[in-house]
């Protein structure tokens, strides 16, 4: 009967000592964070992210390389000038082959050149680098996806983190109010040293969870200003919008794998690069073949020698065929290259479609459990609350042990735990599948 009567002095006691404990409880580490959503933070990252500025400027680096190869099919126009002091009516003995009469003269003219054909040789090759730049730029868009799925792991990271954190408060709190009680009815001869040794290490064991999870938090949100190419010293806190309802998963992954290989951009990068070494290959072969070009060139040369230029100026035209006869094994060399270069490239293309089929088989069945273990754990939860409950009551009535008490509460902690891993786990094994079949956009 005295256990009884010392009962409603003892919660008030324990009141007070949970309104001490708030109040003098330090600011939260995110108190000055900056709030952001998943879709703030990927515009953010696709806006800032130095890997995708990077990849951007190669595909357009990519773009111009297109140009030069197709600038051989264009008019070559040069200029020049030139200007002689010479023994005049000497000649030059030795060097390549010109004409060796040499006279004192100054002029100027220009050079115009035009591929007529090579047969093939020049228009491959501009083909070639088309593709490479379709290549590049599917390269970019592979790079954009890998930066987006690595914000949305941060975000959710620091998502999770937050919550546990939540959880980890809420155990401080609980299990301090049970230390204060059981220091309480120790006190008054209620319970054993051996009761409040337990309820202090449980409390003990509460604020280590709570600093694992604060630790876990700073470096999410470390993680995430780099993502985002932010200052160091920036805090971030993450914001899940309220009227988001998560998709079920898909029932099978046959579906999802036919659109896997056709909208990865990785994938389609490989098989441009396929299709270019292809046509490299051919154009290699075609070095064999003549190369036909007209030349004109024209001029004036207002210093010259008196009665041995004819005309103040000079003008001429003609069509030059080139035709390699011997190279050193040059072309056999560099088509052969090409050919074994085109082979790899495709067994590669196999080799990441087998891997996109596996990926995608994978996220699928991710999403799937994590799905259900959102419902499993729901009920955890739900089941473990009901338990701390009537085992805070019987403890509070000396009907059972610290123990039961402790044992109740770690398994609260412990499913609000897995609820909280639950939900954040089945949300980005949902952002996975899209980055697995190609199709993760903000």
């Amino acid at each position: 009967m005295k256990s009884l009567f010392l009962i409603p002095t003892l919660c008030f006691c324990l009141c007070l000592c949970a309104q001490s404990r708030a109040q003098n409880a330090a600011p939260g580490l995110q108190q000055n964070a900056t709030s952001i959503t998943r879709s703030e933070a990927e515009h953010q990252a696709l806006k800032n992210n130095p890997r995708i500025t990077a990849s951007r400027l190669l595909a357009l680096a990519s773009g111009q390389v297109t140009r030069e190869v197709q600038s051989a099919e264009l008019p070559q126009i040069s200029g020049s000038m030139t200007a002689v002091k010479a023994e005049d009516a000497s000649r030059i003995g030795a060097g390549t082959l010109n004409s060796s009469r040499l006279y004192t003269h100054a002029g100027v003219g220009g050079t115009l050149t035009q591929l007529i054909t090579d047969f093939g040789h020049t228009h491959n090759l501009v083909t070639n680098a088309k593709l490479l730049a379709k290549a590049q730029e599917q390269t970019a868009l592979a790079t954009e996806q890998d930066v987006l799925l690595a914000t949305d792991q941060v975000f959710y990271r620091l998502l999770n983190a937050q919550s546990l954190l939540e959880v980890a408060k809420a155990a401080v709190a609980a299990r301090g109010n049970v230390q204060d009680l059981t220091q309480a009815l120790t006190k008054s001869a209620l319970k054993s040293e051996l009761d409040l040794n337990v309820a202090s290490a449980d409390y003990s064991q509460a604020q280590l969870l709570q600093l694992d999870a604060e630790n876990a938090v700073a470096s999410a949100s470390a993680d995430l200003a780099a993502i985002l190419n932010a200052p160091a010293n920036s805090d971030f806190k993450a914001v899940e919008p309220s009227n988001q309802t998560p998709q079920p998963p898909p029932e099978n992954a046959a579906s999802v794998i036919s659109e896997a290989q056709q909208q990865r951009p990785d994938l389609r990068a490989l098989n441009l690069d396929t299709q270019a070494a292809h046509k490299l290959v051919t154009a290699q072969k075609e070095q064999r073949l003549p190369t036909i070009s007209a030349t004109a060139i024209g001029g004036i040369t207002p210093v010259r020698p008196d009665g041995i230029f004819g005309e103040n100026w000079y003008a001429a035209a003609g069509v030059n065929l080139s035709l390699p006869l011997f190279t050193g094994f040059r072309i056999s060399a560099q088509t052969e290259e090409a050919r074994l270069r085109e082979k790899a490239s495709q067994q590669q293309a196999q080799d990441l479609s087998n891997t996109i089929e596996r990926d995608v088989k994978i996220a699928v069945l991710a999403t799937q459990t994590a799905y259900q273990r959102i419902d499993v754990t729901e009920k955890f939860r739900t089941q473990a609350a009901q338990a701390l409950g009537l085992a805070k009551t019987r403890y509070k009535l000396g009907l059972s042990s610290i123990v039961e008490l402790s044992q109740a509460q770690l398994q609260s902690t412990q499913a609000n735990v897995a609820a909280v891993n639950a939900r954040y786990d089945y949300l980005l094994a949902l952002r996975t599948l899209d980055y697995a079949r190609g199709n993760l956009t903000p």
